[in-house]
């Protein structure tokens, strides 16, 4: 089977949880594209920046994992701009945080998240889900983020 190249664009403003998705994501087998922002502003910008120079890799296959607790703007409110704007609403947007609250998870749902993860407190549980995560984004098929 063939994997298509993916671009994970992390935005998580905690450093330690950053290194453990991006190198836990490399062990399962994702060595694509991995960019790292810190808040939702940054994701924004970022996004709104596809097609300059240095981030030509994100015009290829992207997928957003998304923190919902960040500065500036958090993750429920870049969310909700990512799929209000036609540029970026097809983007697959998965909701990886702490948040455990119902509510949180129904409202990004509503707001067009694909996937909620909750990112578990213990450290082996952690890691065993973005693995898990990893493995899944081999697989799954996603839309060509240029097409609406």
């Amino acid at each position: 089977m063939t994997t298509q190249p993916v671009t994970i664009l992390l935005a998580e403003d905690d450093d330690g949880h950053a290194q453990l998705v991006q190198r836990n994501l490399e062990r399962a087998g994702l060595l694509n594209g991995f960019l790292r922002v810190r808040d939702g502003q940054e994701l924004l910008d970022c996004l709104a920046s596809r097609g300059d120079s240095h981030q030509q890799t994100l015009d290829e296959a992207l997928v957003i994992l998304l923190d919902i607790n960040m500065p500036r703007i958090d993750g429920v409110e870049a969310l909700r701009q990512i799929k209000a704007n036609p540029a970026t609403h097809r983007i697959p947007v998965i909701m990886l945080t702490t948040t455990d609250d119902p509510r949180e998870i129904d409202r990004c749902y509503e707001l067009g998240c694909n996937v909620y993860i909750t990112k578990p407190v213990e450290y082996d549980g952690f890691i065993d889900a973005i693995r898990r995560l990893g493995l899944f984004l081999q697989i799954v098929q996603r839309p060509r983020n240029g097409s609406s």
